[in-house]
């Protein structure tokens, strides 16, 4: 069990770190380079960014779910 999360972990720490650089910072990101900023000078943020955000969030829910499992597991 312990092992499962250990890899869920990982892969969701990847992911974090993925999505963290595809977001758009002040001066524009990585996301620029897959279309984000053509939409970005209407003023608004584009539905891809709000996805983005979304997908962050539940990755970083997941994310933090495991550590507190993994921690509870180790605990006892």
């Amino acid at each position: 069990m312990e092992l499962l999360f250990t890899i869920i972990l990982v892969i969701a720490s990847a992911l974090m770190i993925l999505l963290v650089l595809l977001h758009k910072g002040r001066g524009g990101g990585l996301s620029d380079m897959f279309g984000g900023g053509v939409s970005s000078s209407l003023g608004g943020s584009s539905v891809v960014e709000r996805n983005l955000d979304r997908l962050t969030i539940g990755i970083g829910v997941i994310w933090f779910a495991t550590v507190i499992a993994l921690g509870l597991l180790m605990a006892y």
